[in-house]
């Protein structure tokens, strides 16, 4: 309790804001790499778009990394340690769904892509674009705490959406595909790019989670 009391008159480390902000920058870049190579899948470039791709996912994996080195040296922390961590983890996990779908398209070689994987890949781009407009505000997040939360809202949205995409692929797919290997295949991909958007949507519930304590 009395920690607590003092805590509230103690400058806090607000290093951990531009290593967040970093993190979403990440996740855009990758989310606009895996637009490109959703529609220029060709075996031919797939290596080279996988690469960039990964190259990404190690920088947010290292972000990620600092964030939790950071909490171990840090006395005062802006939002209690345990959010801060789940938040660059899920940051990471975005990124990580990308690089996943990305390694997918270049292992299996697709014959064609789904039309709908453009769609999927452009709904995780704009929740990147909202996620790093909530984490902008995030260290002044009393002033705009009604701000957030609509992006936070927003991610719910897109979120909703790209499931509804999601299940018209499936339906889309079990009627019309013959071939069980192309099946499972484009499935397989089609999945990674809808956990993406999850994990972009549960960025925004523990967002909301640091609103409802720190607001």
């Amino acid at each position: 309790m009395i920690n607590s009391f003092f805590s509230k008159f103690t400058p806090k480390e607000t290093k951990f804001f531009p290593i967040l902000k970093e993190m979403s920058e990440v996740m855009l870049v990758a989310s606009d790499l895996i637009i490109e190579f959703v529609q220029h899948s060709e075996h031919d470039s797939a290596a080279e778009y996988y690469r960039k791709i990964k190259e990404q996912e190690k920088k947010g994996d290292n972000l990620s990394n600092r964030v939790f080195d950071e909490l171990n040296t840090t006395f005062i922390t802006p939002f209690d340690r345990e959010d801060i961590n789940n938040l660059a983890n899920r940051l990471d996990d975005v990124t990580d769904y990308i690089n996943s779908c990305a390694k997918r398209i270049l292992l299996y070689n697709p014959k064609n892509m789904p039309e709908n994987a453009v769609v999927l890949a452009r709904i995780i781009k704009e929740g990147a674009i909202c996620i790093g407009k909530a984490v902008d505000e995030l260290d002044v997040l009393k002033k705009n705490a009604v701000k957030i939360k609509q992006y936070c809202i927003e991610l719910h949205d897109l979120e909703n959406k790209a499931d509804d995409i999601y299940e018209e692929f499936l339906l889309d797919l079990f009627e019309k595909e013959k071939d069980a290997i192309e099946m499972i295949k484009v499935k397989e991909i089609m999945y990674e790019l809808e956990k993406a958007t999850d994990a972009a949507e549960y960025v925004g519930k523990i967002i909301k989670t640091i609103i409802v304590k720190y607001a």
